[in-house]
């Protein structure tokens, strides 16, 4: 293992102690249905695995309780716990406005600390676990929607506009404004390719259709995935303007975008979980369908080739075709649509319809 300088302990020793303090924290919901990964995962089998895992995770900004992302990832590691043998688990959250270095010091405590795997959730991760991950060449690291690229690191990766096109299909098969929406967190590539799908879908059903887009933030400034105030305000402003249904792929924010729903007497279209399930009680009623990822299988599936020896290093995709993304049902608001949206599932997953990223 790679020595760390006097240096940079004396600069950890406060948090590390309070690193040791955190207790594993429990809850979390299951997302949906178990998907099968690909098998594309390059080359760099780990050496055997310690008979019982120690785990550390580290959340994007939100952490536990975001009914989305985060949450996901958060029931991946639950079940994990459940299901395989583990030693301990460790989660820190992320807070808002932090630098890459501040990023970096909770995944080298962590890593300090014994845990092994570790794994960053969001691609805000990616400097700061790349660099972190080339410390400790012994310690296995696992990043969600990044691919930054070390011998010892996987990425856990999704087709997003896949399954965006499916609630923007839906959207527009619903709509009785033929005006829709989309708000998006923070205009960064990964968001852009939830726009992207979704945009396409909805054009594939009424290529005329009326879609209003809006981002919360712009990079560096990241908080728009956790400020529902600002999601609130971006989804009125386009049922004021006309929309009946709204698209949110914008995290923590996703929250204030079905309060305007329901505010409204508008619909919505969740994110990453199936949210009727796990948003506040007060506004499942409103989110028509969710845009399914996986990150619960994803994180599952990590550790589990972890705890048998057979992690690899390098991309694992999770796409329409792997059952990592999907729409779901629950409600029934799109049953009378359900095999509409079924047969554009199998045209992308046989390859006749091709779905932007951008």
């Amino acid at each position: 293992m790679l020595r760390i300088s006097a240096s940079k302990l004396a600069a950890t020793t406060a948090v590390g102690a309070m690193l040791m303090g955190v207790a594993a924290c429990g809850g979390g919901s299951d997302s949906g249905t178990s998907a099968q990964t690909s098998t594309g995962a390059s080359a760099g089998a780990s050496s055997a695995a310690p008979s019982a895992a120690k785990v550390g995770l580290a959340f994007d900004v939100g952490g536990r309780g975001d009914q989305s992302f985060n949450d996901a990832a958060a029931a991946g590691l639950e079940k994990a716990k459940s299901e395989l043998k583990l030693a301990e688990t460790k989660e820190l959250a992320a807070t808002a406005g932090e630098t890459d270095a501040q990023k970096e010091q909770r995944l080298r405590l962590l890593a300090q600390s014994g845990y092994n795997p570790v794994i960053g959730v969001g691609f805000a991760y990616s400097a700061a676990l790349k660099k972190v991950a080339a410390e400790f060449p012994d310690t296995k690291f696992a990043i969600v929607d990044d691919e930054a690229q070390g011998p010892n690191i996987t990425n856990l990766v999704f087709a997003e506009n896949e399954g965006s096109f499916l609630v923007g299909a839906a959207a527009a098969l619903k709509t009785k404004k033929e005006h829709i929406g989309f708000v998006g967190g923070v205009q960064v590539p990964l968001i852009k390719k939830f726009e992207a799908g979704f945009t396409r879908g909805a054009q594939a059903v009424k290529p005329d259709i009326k879609i209003d887009v809006k981002y919360l933030t712009q990079p560096p400034d990241f908080g728009g995935f956790n400020d529902p105030a600002k999601g609130k305000a971006a989804a009125q402003g386009m049922y004021d303007a006309g929309a009946d249904i709204v698209y949110q792929a914008a995290g923590g924010s996703g929250g204030g975008v079905f309060e305007a729903a329901k505010a409204a007497k508008a619909l919505a279209i969740g994110v990453d979980s199936d949210q009727a399930l796990t948003a506040d009680q007060s506004v499942r009623d409103v989110i028509m369908t969710s845009m399914l990822k996986k990150v619960d299988v994803a994180v599952f599936d990590f550790l589990k080739s972890y705890t048998e020896g057979t992690v690899k290093s390098g991309p694992v995709r999770y796409d329409l075709k792997a059952g990592g993304v999907d729409f779901s049902t629950t409600g029934g608001k799109v049953d009378d649509i359900k095999n509409k949206l079924d047969e554009y599932k199998q045209k992308i997953i046989n390859g006749e319809i091709k779905v932007p990223t951008e």
